[in-house]
């Protein structure tokens, strides 16, 4: 068994694959017409094919349900960011810092789907890293192991893993 990728249903597929393109970068590399999938293994399903393929009435799918996320992560954060501010977006919420120190913006794509776009993990390393905090610190405050703060640094055999 292998997972292969998440499918969401879509009203409107060519706004969808734009929003993807525009907001995300993401290309088409399948387009079946009722099925596109893009770069990254995202699916999109339309909502007609979808409700014929699972037996179902128009009024049994359920949007916006926010019980599900598609995560991405941007090694630019701060201009991603600034270009997200740029568009006419519907946000989940605007960016903000978890505990362990990622910054992170939550967003609905047309059909209310959640995309989580977080900053990557070796780009939080090295901030603070470059702020001044020892890999102990680092480590401490990104609650990882310090072998992930140096698998950042490059300071771990590509034979070690860091988990």
């Amino acid at each position: 068994m292998k997972f292969k990728n998440p499918l969401l249903v879509v009203t409107d597929m060519e706004r969808s694959v734009a929003f993807y393109r525009e907001v995300l970068g993401l290309r088409k590399i399948m387009d079946f017409g009722a099925n596109v999938t893009l770069t990254g293994g995202v699916s999109l399903q339309t909502r007609e094919s979808w409700q014929e393929f699972i037996e179902a009435a128009p009024d049994a799918l359920v949007w916006r349900g926010r019980v599900s996320e598609l995560y991405f992560e941007e090694d630019d954060f701060d201009a991603f960011a600034a270009q997200l501010k740029q568009r006419d977006i519907s946000y989940v919420h605007g960016v903000k810092e978890h505990a362990w120190g990622q910054r992170v913006v939550r967003i609905y794509d047309p059909d209310g789907h959640i995309l989580e776009i977080g900053e990557n993990m070796k780009t939080v390393c090295k901030r603070f890293l470059d702020s001044g905090m020892t890999e102990e610190e680092a480590a401490q405050r990104m609650d990882v192991p310090l072998r992930f703060i140096k698998s950042c640094r490059g300071k771990v055999r590509s034979d070690e893993k860091y988990y």
